[in-house]
C-alpha cells in the first residue's frame, strides 16, 4: 500500500470547547523513528481525560496543535529501525497514545513506541480494541493494588462506566464477588452483561449500605473501585471490611471530605490511581494481565457509538455530555 504524503487529523491549538477549538485539518503523514510502530488507526476511542486536557489541560509544549486521543486500535503498516518486521500486519489496541506527545490517535496515522501497540486476539474486534486502553488499565491497577482477588468482594461504583465495566469483568475473571451500583435500569443492564454478580440502583435503594453489606457472601466489602469518592465515601465507610482499601480514579469538583475517625479504626487505606503515571513495570504488569483475560475469555462490548472524524465535535459532547456506552471515532469518514 502506497503511504499517503497528507492525513486528515483532528486537533486544536488553544483550549475551549470542541466547537470553539476542534478542528480537522491535513498534516504531512508521520514515518516511524527507532523503536517505533507505524499504525493506520482504525479507530480512536475517546475517554473523559481527552474533554478534559482539551477544555482546561494544556497542549503539549514545542506543538502548535495536538492532537487528541490516548486510545484507539489499528494495523501496524511500516516500522523503524529496532523494530521486528515480523509486526507488520498485526491488529493492535494503542495505550497512551497522547500522553506526554503532541500526537494521538484522532488521526489516520500515528507513530508510537512499540510497546505502546498491542497485539489483538482474533476474536475481539477493532471497536472494542479501541476502548481497552485506559478503561481497562485504570481498573486493572484499581483491582490489584491489594493482593488477590479470589474469594474476595469487590464493590464498582458506576458499573455502567468504561472503568467500572472493565473493573467488573476483570474482577470477575480472577475469582472476585462483585457488587456494583448504577443510576438507571439501562445501566442495571450493561453492568448485568459484564457480569456483576449484584446490581444496585442506589436512586431506589433506602439504604444503600445496608443493600450493599446484605448482597456480599462474606458480610462486607474488601475493595472499592471508585468513580466518586467523595460523594460515596460515607456509604463506602459503612461496607468497608476492616483493612479493606477504597481506590479512586476520577477527579472531583471539590476536595472529598472523609470520615476519618470510621477509617481510622477499620485501619482502612484510600488510595488514588492514575493510569497515566504509573511506572512501566506497572504498565507491563496492566498490559499482561489484560491480554490474558482477553485470551481467556470474551469480554463484554459496552454499548458503542461511532462518529466520522468530520463529526468530531459532536463527538467529543456526546462524551462531555455523559453518554452512556463507549463513543469512537473513524478517523476514515
Amino acid at each position: 500500500m502506497t503511504m499517503p504524503a497528507l492525513m486528515q487529523v483532528a486537533a486544536y491549538r488553544e483550549l475551549g470547547d470542541a466547537r470553539d477549538v476542534l478542528t480537522v485539518r491535513q498534516i504531512e503523514a508521520p514515518d516511524p523513528g527507532p523503536g517505533e510502530v507505524r499504525i493506520r488507526v482504525r479507530m480512536s476511542g475517546i475517554n473523559p481525560s481527552d474533554w478534559r486536557a482539551r477544555r482546561t489541560g494544556r497542549p503539549w509544549a514545542g506543538a502548535e496543535w495536538s492532537i487528541p486521543h490516548s486510545d484507539g486500535s489499528g494495523t501496524i503498516d511500516a516500522v523503524g529501525e529496532g523494530v521486528s518486521e515480523s509486526r507488520l500486519g498485526e491488529r493492535v489496541w494503542i495505550w497512551n497514545g497522547a500522553w506526554n506527545r503532541s500526537h494521538g490517535t484522532a488521526s489516520q496515522f500515528l507513530c508510537l513506541p512499540q510497546r505502546q501497540a498491542v497485539l489483538i486476539p482474533d476474536h475481539v474486534s477493532d471497536e472494542f480494541a479501541a476502548g481497552i486502553g485506559i478503561p481497562y488499565m485504570t481498573a486493572w491497577h484499581c483491582l490489584h493494588v491489594d493482593g488477590p482477588l479470589s474469594g474476595r468482594t469487590v464493590l464498582v461504583t458506576g458499573g455502567a462506566g468504561a472503568v467500572g465495566n472493565a473493573a467488573i469483568q476483570l474482577a470477575k475473571y480472577e475469582g472476585a464477588f462483585v457488587v456494583t451500583t448504577v443510576s438507571s435500569p439501562e445501566k442495571a443492564r450493561i453492568a448485568q452483561n459484564a457480569g456483576a454478580d449484584v446490581v444496585i440502583d442506589y436512586r431506589n435503594a433506602a439504604d444503600l449500605a445496608a443493600e450493599i453489606t446484605a448482597a456480599s457472601p462474606y458480610g462486607g466489602v474488601d475493595l472499592v473501585v471508585e468513580v466518586a469518592l467523595g460523594a460515596n465515601i460515607d456509604c463506602t465507610a459503612r461496607v468497608l471490611n476492616p483493612r479493606g482499601t477504597v481506590v479512586a480514579y476520577a477527579p472531583e469538583p471539590e476536595p472529598p471530605c472523609l470520615p476519618t475517625q470510621r477509617l481510622l479504626f477499620l485501619q482502612a487505606s484510600v488510595r488514588f490511581m492514575l493510569v497515566y503515571t504509573i511506572s512501566e513495570p506497572e504498565q507491563d504488569a496492566a498490559v499482561t494481565g489484560i491480554v490474558d483475560a482477553l485470551s481467556d475469555c470474551s469480554l463484554e462490548q459496552l454499548p458503542t457509538t461511532v462518529f466520522g472524524m468530520t463529526d468530531i465535535v459532536a463527538a467529543h459532547e456526546a462524551v462531555e455530555a455523559g453518554t452512556i456506552g463507549k463513543v469512537l471515532v473513524d478517523p476514515w469518514k
